[in-house]
């Protein structure tokens, strides 16, 4: 009999330590909790993106309510940057060498994540879900720990390309840009997506720094040009100003404006929806002020989320919808490491997400990735705004 007890007893002892060996952490995860960190400019000119923030912290209490992840609670350290580089970088440090967080999540800015990508990278820290669509996210060679979970700015702009050359293919073009690495990147894609045509249809191109008060003069000097499109790569201040400059000019392109700063809660409706009438972008989500979702059952679900989570936020702004999805992929993704919570399986992970249609997304669009693509989202949709929602401008665009 003592033999059978000590045989139990070793098989015991040997049975625990192969779980708590199959169990592996890196800074920032335990038996109890993953911690996670971003920067996010709640303040600033940007400041209208800090809602994404705020929205992406509520659901990951939503999710801690509900058990956590694998028993694991989610500590969220989101720091504020002002959308200012050397704030990004000053905040980044203290998140990895203080705050000790395993992964860094959902950033926003190009420039601000330019700032601090070699250093995560050098660090080997996953930079995952950013809110920019810069080419550079998608460089699994030369930056493999940075991923992006927005649309690949010059894909995007090639689609504006398209619809150009499709639609008035005699178009003299107006670009309107901002002065860093996001506007610049757009630009970029929407020159290669016209190809040889791209010198003489775009007449006039105007630059603004995000600090400038407006962008009246660029506008003016735009529509000297003789343009009969404009197209704006730009956020959402300088969107808003551009809205009310071109119609109180009574300049009537046909307006193509970056679906980042294509938001009818955040900017069409300070704007003036009536002055928004008419501009043409794109998507791949549910649009919380389309009426056509009402009845949609994930549409609800987002609904019942923001109202008992977030009460006090503007339903109207689309960057909740973005918030929610990213931080639902994030889980997932947090969900699949199972008990290897190391940075280099949290990056495995998000490298081989297969074909997830998120809920708030538009029926057809999935994220996916693979390691030698870091893409997520890979189709988009040409939509038109008529003054109330936004109508299907023709088919769904692969932008492989």
């Amino acid at each position: 009999m003592k033999t059978i007890v000590l045989a139990l007893t070793a098989a015991l002892a040997l049975a625990c330590g192969s779980a708590s060996a199959q169990k592996k952490y890196d800074p920032g995860a335990s038996d109890t909790t993953i911690r996670i960190g971003q920067t996010m400019p709640y303040s600033g000119a940007a400041s209208i993106y800090g809602e994404v923030g705020k929205t992406q912290a509520a659901y990951f209490r939503m999710v801690n309510d509900q058990g956590g992840v694998n028993g694991r609670k989610i500590e969220f350290v989101s720091l504020d940057d002002g959308y200012s580089p050397p704030k990004t970088v000053e905040g980044v440090r203290k998140l990895v060498e203080q705050e000790e967080v395993l992964l860094l999540y959902g950033m926003f800015g190009t420039a601000t994540n330019s700032a601090i990508h070699r250093y995560v990278n050098a660090k080997k820290i996953p930079h995952l879900l950013l809110l920019t669509g810069a080419s550079k996210w998608n460089d699994p060679v030369k930056n493999p720990w940075s991923m992006s979970f927005y649309p690949d700015y010059p894909s995007e702009a090639k689609v504006y390309a398209r619809q150009i050359l499709g639609s008035t293919p005699n178009a003299k073009i107006a670009v309107l840009y901002q002065n860093d690495d996001y506007g610049r990147d757009y630009l970029k894609g929407f020159k290669e997506g016209l190809g040889a045509k791209a010198a003489a249809m775009i007449v006039a191109e105007a630059s603004y720094e995000l600090t400038d008060p407006t962008v009246d003069s660029q506008i003016v000097q735009l529509r000297g040009s003789g343009a009969d499109v404009l197209v704006s790569f730009s956020t959402a201040k300088a969107a808003i100003q551009t809205l009310r400059k071109v119609h109180d000019t009574g300049w009537k392109p046909t307006h193509y404006l970056a679906q980042g700063a294509a938001l009818i809660g955040a900017v069409f409706n300070p704007a003036g929806p009536e002055k928004a009438t008419g501009v043409i972008s794109t998507a791949y989500s549910k649009d919380p002020n389309d009426k056509q979702w009402e009845n949609d059952a994930a549409f609800q679900d987002w609904l019942a989320f923001m109202k008992k989570y977030r009460p006090e936020a503007d339903l109207r702004l689309g960057s909740h919808v973005y918030a929610y999805s990213s931080a639902r992929l994030m889980v997932d993704i947090l969900r699949a490491s199972g008990d290897t919570l190391t940075r280099e399986n949290v990056l495995k992970q998000a490298a081989s997400i297969k074909a997830v249609q998120l809920p708030m997304f538009l029926p057809g669009v999935v994220v996916s990735s693979a390691p030698d693509d870091y893409r997520l989202i890979k189709s988009l949709q040409p939509v038109v705004f008529d003054g109330t929602r936004w109508n299907k401008l023709g088919s769904f665009v692969s932008i492989d």
